[in-house]
């Protein structure tokens, strides 16, 4: 069954109807194609009037949904013969980084997402999406391969942000997330970044330091979560509402920031509700981004992405 969300429950209520009518009707009985088409419009309607208007928060609320697309979805969708790389070549795999080599569109490229996984046992497999050192490396791995061999990297970013455990910070996550970003920035080929539901912190930049940012429609990207931010200014995380108001987290705010470059538009209601309407949409996204960037030099490219980020925060870009 479909799971809404809090301030879905309007629209909840009414699709609820809409499938009781319909278990309801059999042979025989009274026609409710007009009730059942009645209703469908209305939910249509109240849908429409929540997406036109979601807070930040309830946009927060929409990146973390279960149903989103997550990396592996998306590269199941996009990317055609594709072969999965593991391992930094130094201590372990980390499965909360999945990555590999394939095809988008005809077009050899190498693939590198945060997977949160869409249920407990991937969920725990995958640690949600939060990666530790070792994660990194492989990243960095599998980009220093895609420069040697001249594929365009694609990534995918949903993460809360990088595993703060004992353990990772023992390991290096700093460095490692540090190194991410200069392999992104040095890297010779075209790279472009998606922000498929969270961008959360270093973490999220470690992967998304591209020559081409994009950004679904309901997706955040910020240096900490609403909760996080609320705690420390707050100390209370039930403030993460009005942190995620301050912190300017959504692609609308962020597009007129200059912080990324596109958005991805979502289907009505958000990815979660046509997940392959979604994924098409953001197909389109990544051809029309990735075509000017493929017969740029290495210098090129490289210029290009430290300026981009270089003139980020300057007095005057907003």
């Amino acid at each position: 069954m479909r799971q809404h969300l809090e301030f879905e429950k309007p629209v909840a209520e009414l699709e609820s109807k809409i499938e009781e009518l319909r278990r309801m009707t059999s042979p025989g009985e009274i026609n409710i194609a007009d009730e059942v088409h009645r209703l469908s419009d209305k939910a249509d309607k109240q849908l429409r009037a929540l997406y036109a208007k979601l807070t930040p928060w309830q946009k927060t609320l929409v990146a973390r949904h279960a149903d989103r697309p997550k990396a592996a979805a998306v590269i199941a969708a996009l990317i055609e013969d594709f072969i999965p790389l593991a391992g930094d070549r130094a201590y372990a795999d980390d499965a909360a980084i999945i990555g590999g080599m394939g095809r988008f569109r005809g077009t050899p490229v190498m693939v590198i997402g945060t997977e949160k996984g869409t249920d407990t046992e991937t969920r725990i497999k995958h640690n949600f999406g939060m990666a530790r050192p070792e994660g990194y490396r492989k990243a960095h791995r599998l980009m220093e391969l895609a420069g040697r061999f001249g594929l365009p990297i694609l990534t995918f970013v949903d993460t809360s942000g990088a595993f703060p455990g004992i353990d990772a910070e023992a390991r290096g996550q700093a460095e490692a997330i540090a190194r991410g970003i200069e392999v992104c920035l040095s890297a010779p080929v075209p790279l472009i970044a998606s922000i498929i539901g969270e961008g959360g912190s270093g973490g999220a930049i470690a992967l998304a330091t591209g020559n081409t940012v994009l950004m679904f429609e309901h997706a955040i990207y910020s240096v900490i979560s609403p909760e996080g931010c609320a705690s420390i200014l707050w100390r209370d995380a039930a403030q993460a509402p009005l942190a995620a108001e301050a912190m300017r987290i959504t692609a609308q705010d962020l597009k007129r920031l200059g912080l990324i470059d596109e958005i991805v538009p979502e289907p009505m209601g958000g990815a979660q509700r046509d997940p392959d309407q979604a994924l098409a949409n953001l197909a389109d996204a990544i051809a029309l981004a990735l075509a000017p960037l493929k017969p740029m030099t290495a210098e090129a490219l490289r210029a290009r992405r430290r300026e981009k980020f270089l003139a980020m925060g300057k007095l005057g870009l907003v």
